[in-house]
């Protein structure tokens, strides 16, 4: 039996080590597809592209695990039967329930190491990957200075060469407008030639300019109409540097607390204590509303009746103010309406933030039971693919491919149907979350099932001979018709 057990997770570990990378590999694809419009551009040196794809790919394997369960449970299963191997096992007492106890109890392993994978390395790996991202996103576009035409990457300049000459440096007919004063074109410099380079720490584009002249025409620092114009200057040289700042241009170290409490990079622990805090904090926001509305019960009689010079006997009795004063009425009706005024905004407001507080608990309630989720989805995968495989008995990885998209997208759909209506507070935010599993669940006990108990509900066979037979009663009742017509 060990021997068994050892070929059969061979079979295994091969298709699911390959499946794996090869799932991965397309999710990040799919990721870079969703990124390309950030990515272009910017001049990316090839560290930081290989180190956005690392973060990448772990942050993406939590979902590449359970899609690489089944496509190798399908094709170690769907190679046997092709084989006959699966055949043989059974003539020699080997069930189907046994074959599948070994790679059930390794796929066990693999669902630990999956949410292994999701608690502890993914979210450091998101943090990093947001952090990146976000740095791509601040970062301008590659410094590409085409000849005759304006370049304004720099903030408040427009920069025009006319020529560039094969060395990339050596450049002629430089026009550099300011617009720092926000006067307009006020301020330009010209040279006939010059050189532009950029610094050896990469901190600076420094012109070198030769044989030039510079125009400022620019208004005089105040508000009209005390602003004066300020006579033309003009000025020569023969030599001239201008430094631009290529700051921008770089990635920046952007601050880890800007992202670190967003529910994706949390660990399991880090998310109940997260989840425990927020309910303490929407508890207290709902008893404050609850205070307030009873507070303001008795706000018109201990503060807006007595602020007028009732007694207590008049206090304690029901007010009459058709009865009061023309001058009085208006002032007690007025400070009714701001008390209810300002009651009802704090009220308002206290319910938006209740709603905000409850809308993000249910993020890192659905990102917690995410975790738990795909670990699980793992054994489902598994216990679709395996029973299909041995009833399919197809090997390869074409119909195998196709079966395991088909259930994935299935799954990857219940699975964003539930979180939404789990988020729209239709139903439970547990129930919501695991909608595709409790769904999947009977599919996969129907499978196991028929499979491990070889019925014929399952065999090709079995419906081949039902279509036959309704052909079959379908050309002898167009037989019987016809008969009955021709005697008639």
């Amino acid at each position: 039996m060990k021997i068994i057990n050892r070929y059969l997770c061979k079979n295994f570990l091969g298709p699911f080590v390959l499946t794996f990378f090869v799932a991965l590999f397309v999710l990040l694809m799919q990721f870079v597809w969703k990124w390309v419009d950030e990515l272009v551009g910017k001049g990316l040196e090839i560290s930081v592209m290989l180190k956005l794809m690392f973060y990448a790919a772990i942050s993406l394997s939590s979902m590449a695990f359970p899609l690489a369960v089944m496509l190798a449970s399908l094709m170690t299963f769907g190679n046997m039967g092709e084989r006959y191997e699966i055949v043989a096992l059974k003539s020699a007492g080997i069930s189907t329930r046994r074959m599948m106890t070994p790679l059930a109890l390794l796929t066990v392993v693999i669902s630990c190491i999956s949410f292994l994978f999701s608690d502890q390395i993914i979210p450091h790996a998101t943090l990093k990957l947001r952090m990146l991202l976000y740095d791509i996103q601040e970062q301008k576009p590659a410094l590409n200075i085409e000849e005759g035409v304006f370049y304004d990457g720099f903030d408040n300049y427009s920069i025009l060469v006319g020529k560039k000459m094969p060395d990339g440096e050596t450049i002629k007919d430089i026009l550099i407008y300011d617009h720092s004063r926000r006067q307009g074109n006020t301020s330009v410099t010209y040279a006939e030639s010059g050189t532009m380079k950029i610094t050896e720490d990469k901190h600076y584009l420094l012109f070198t300019l030769n044989n030039g002249s510079f125009w400022d025409e620019s208004s005089s620092v105040g508000r009209r109409p005390h602003r004066t114009q300020l006579p033309l200057m003009r000025a020569t040289f023969d030599k001239q540097y201008r430094r631009f700042d290529m700051s921008d241009f770089s990635l920046s170290q952007v601050d880890a607390n800007l992202f670190e409490s967003h529910s994706s990079t949390l660990t399991s622990r880090q998310l109940k204590e997260k989840i425990d805090t927020m309910k303490v904090q929407i508890r207290e926001v709902e008893d404050n509303t609850v205070n307030m509305f009873f507070n303001n019960l008795y706000f018109f009689n201990s503060y807006i009746r007595g602020n007028e010079g009732f007694d207590s006997q008049t206090v304690s009795k029901k007010l009459d103010v058709a009865s009061l004063p023309s001058e009085l009425r208006s002032r007690v009706l007025s400070n009714a309406e701001n008390a209810s005024r300002s009651s009802m905004y704090s009220m308002q407001f206290n319910y938006d933030e209740a709603t905000y507080r409850t809308s993000n608990l249910w993020t890192f309630q659905i990102e917690l039971m995410q975790k738990y989720r795909l670990a699980v989805a793992c054994l489902l995968f598994f216990f679709i693919g395996a029973p299909l495989g041995s009833i399919i008995r197809k090997g390869g990885i074409a119909v195998p491919l196709v079966l395991t998209v088909f259930f994935f997208v299935i799954y990857f759909a219940l699975s964003m149907i539930g979180e939404k209506i789990a988020k729209g507070n239709v139903m439970p935010v547990w129930f919501g979350t695991w909608l595709s599993s409790f769904i999947l669940l009977p599919l996969c006990i129907f499978l196991t099932y028929h499979a491990t108990m070889d019925t014929a509900v399952l065999s090709p066979d079995t419906y081949t001979r039902m279509i036959d037979k309704l052909k079959k009663i379908k050309l002898f009742t167009r037989t019987r018709h016809e008969n009955s017509a021709t005697l008639s």
